[in-house]
């Protein structure tokens, strides 16, 4: 028994603790570009210093939060209805649905975003389109706008929120529903009176999973998202391979990481309240 509970104790200390604490240390060091790797070893926490001080990085950080944030308002908002009318067709069709939902993970994010810079770019099919029906004479293209970053994570995220509210609204018991019409409820009154609150773990499930990744997203922002429009993913990119300042890259990661262990503390707590509430 106590080998069946050390194994994935000693896999999460291999491959999640041994490296964290690997670039804590890189991150503690100072750049040393003449030296092979070029950090050198020490204590110093000016590199976490200038994260908060500079304001760059803290530009960066709120730049990075708030479209994340606006993203997985937008996915939920999209999702939430794709996934109730998922969760309210017929038994044969869910499966179908379901697929077609998971359908974009089949080919890869990279070609995704490579083909949304062709429907979006100047003269793409988004441009011809809209000169053809005469709705815009000179559209231009939204590619290097925040526009775009926004709709490349809305788009690459949205089964990441669609699956979860499903697995939610499709355990909802419908008598539920009936009963509040049966007591004098309106649909709307029913809907935010008794499905809203009884999916709220399928909605906090969605939005961290899209919020999560939204944060420390490089390849949407790089392709894209313009020069002026930084996130904290472009910038670790940018720190490690462009001016090879590992020490500050490290640095980057682990204040990304300890930011995003926030709403999983919450996730966890809401979970285990749910838990409670079941028992």
């Amino acid at each position: 028994m106590r080998a069946v509970i050390a194994l994935p104790l000693v896999w999460l200390g291999i491959f999640f603790l041994l490296p964290f604490v690997l670039v804590l240390a890189i991150a503690l060091g100072t750049n040393a570009p003449d030296s092979v790797p070029p950090v050198a070893l020490g204590l110093s926490f000016a590199n976490f210093k200038l994260l908060f001080t500079d304001d760059l990085y803290l530009a960066t950080w709120l730049i990075s939060l708030r479209i994340a944030a606006t993203s997985t308002l937008v996915a939920l908002l999209l999702g939430y209805p794709m996934a109730y009318a998922i969760a309210r067709a017929a038994p044969a069709r869910r499966p179908l649905l379901l697929m077609l939902v998971g359908l974009p993970f089949w080919t890869s994010v990279l070609i995704r975003i490579y083909a949304w810079m062709g429907l979006l770019a100047r003269n793409g099919l988004l441009d011809q389109f809209l000169r053809w029906t005469g709705l815009a004479e000179n559209p231009g293209t939204i590619i290097g706008t925040e526009w775009a970053i926004h709709l490349g994570i809305v788009y690459a995220y949205l089964p990441f929120m669609v699956l979860p509210l499903y697995a939610t609204l499709e355990k909802l018991d419908t008598g539920l529903l009936e009963a509040a019409v049966d007591l004098g409820a309106r649909p709307l009154a029913a809907f935010l009176t008794v499905t809203l609150p009884l999916s709220l773990p399928g909605i906090v499930a969605g939005c961290l999973l899209v919020f999560i990744p939204s944060v420390g997203e490089f390849v949407i922002p790089d392709l894209l998202g313009g020069t002026e429009t930084l996130m904290i993913g472009k910038v670790l990119w940018d720190e490690f391979f462009t001016n090879g300042d590992w020490p500050l890259a490290s640095a980057v990661a682990i204040c990304l990481l300890v930011l995003l262990l926030g709403p999983l503390a919450l996730f966890q707590r809401q979970q285990a309240r749910s838990l409670e509430r079941r028992r």
